[in-house]
């Protein structure tokens, strides 16, 4: 009996052969903390677990990204004191103000790479299965362990496989593939199993980003695309990491990309999605593009595209958050960003953004955002009582240019 991508990976660490429901500790290729936990995890390290010292240096890495610039006081205070634990335990990888989203800076820096294993504080660390190795999200206290022994433990996850044929239509892209999924296996229809996407050979390693941060909204332990195209041309890949033929899947579920159209997920669930054509009747009043999930190069290309020449509705703003500092710098250099400027966009700092409702675009009272990024429950990004409509790039920029949601193939 073969073994999945998960299975593989974790055997590989493990040094044993390994199958789902087993259990395996492992050593950490990279154990990362966000600038909001940081703080816990340096208290349960130093204080429950008395470790004076972390197991290797080299192998943490902490992110200032979750709210950067500093908002106030405390949280000022906060990545102040993470910035002093770094100098102090010899960390180099400390990524300030600026650089970035955590999960996008771990992939331009080859922090991780395929076949290794990675946990991060933050719940969407299945993104770094984008180039073939398992990143899990985990709390304080798993990164707290890690940090001082260099191991962790894991229940080997059964996997879903996502086999995807075809191409996509003009206007559609990964972030409608991935709300077909939400809608076909629900909010919880993954919950602490791998998804495995199969058949994105010819998918770029920001199309796969999306893919893998967003199986964390289907409950997934990871989420992992088979490391080849693109992302085997970039980084060195294991021999033993490959598609088993005789793997054993839970389930495997069958999509055809020219049949997907540009999809919203309606608020406040991810796995509530329509058709954008059926809800142009919404109107909205801020449309960001940016995070984790589509915050790259090729989501700001499709936003311009649509942009290009027309400018944002009347009472609409839209925010533009760039994933790192790297797609800023592409994106002036390559006049993205001025084609969206003169739309009447506007920028914010590289990092996580409005995102999670902390600063750069918090939403008020019955107000409405249409957001590129992966959560839209209640007060996510605000106000409890405001909503939030989740879509691609190109529908985002569509909906600026209409004043309320819109099938982005009405600009192309």
């Amino acid at each position: 009996m073969g073994l999945t991508l998960a299975e593989q990976i974790i055997s590989h660490a493990a040094g044993r052969t390994v199958r789902a429901g087993d259990l395996a500790v492992v050593p950490v290729d990279m154990a990362m903390a966000v600038d909001s936990i940081a703080p816990s995890v340096i208290d349960v390290l130093t204080k429950d677990l008395g470790a004076a010292r972390l197991y290797d240096p080299e192998r943490v890495a902490i992110f200032i990204d979750h709210v950067a610039p500093a908002v106030n006081v405390a949280t000022a205070n906060a990545q102040a004191r993470v910035r002093r634990f770094a100098k102090e335990q010899g960390i180099t990888r400390l990524f300030d103000v600026g650089r970035g989203v955590c999960h996008q800076v771990m992939i331009e820096e080859a922090l991780i790479g395929p076949g290794q294993i990675a946990i991060g504080s933050d719940s969407h660390s299945t993104s770094y299965g984008s180039i073939g190795a398992l990143g899990a999200g985990m709390g304080s206290t798993d990164i707290a362990l890690a940090w001082a022994t260099g191991h962790a433990w894991l229940r080997v996850p059964a996997t879903i496989r996502i086999q995807v044929a075809g191409q996509f239509s003009p206007g559609v892209s990964p972030k409608d593939l991935t709300l077909w999924v939400e809608q076909t296996l629900r909010a919880d229809g993954a919950t602490y199993r791998a998804v495995e996407y199969h058949g994105v050979d010819d998918f770029s390693m920001a199309s796969r980003q999306t893919l893998s941060c967003m199986t964390t909204e289907l409950g997934a332990k990871s989420g992992i695309v088979p490391p080849t195209g693109e992302v085997a041309e970039r980084f060195s890949v294991p021999e033993w990491l490959k598609i088993d033929p005789d793997a054993v899947y839970e389930r495997t579920v069958t999509v055809d990309l020219s049949q997907i159209e540009p999809l919203v997920a309606v608020s406040p669930r991810v796995d509530d999605v329509r058709p954008a054509a059926q809800l142009e009747d919404v109107a909205v009043d801020m449309v960001f593009i940016g995070t984790c999930t589509n915050g790259r190069l090729e989501d700001f290309h499709a936003a311009a595209e649509v942009m290009r020449g027309r400018t944002v509705a009347d009472g609409v703003r839209m925010l533009l958050v760039p994933a790192s500092s790297q797609v800023l710098a592409d994106m002036v250099a390559d006049g993205t960003l001025a084609t969206l400027l003169e739309a009447g966009a506007t920028i914010g700092t590289p990092g996580c953004g409005p995102c999670i409702g902390r600063h750069m675009g918090v939403l008020g009272k019955g107000e409405v955002a249409l957001s590129t990024a992966n959560r839209n429950f209640r007060g996510r990004m605000g106000d409890p009582e405001s909503d939030i409509y989740l879509a691609s790039p190109a529908t985002a920029a569509a909906s600026a240019i209409a004043g309320h949601i819109t099938d982005p193939r009405a600009y192309l």
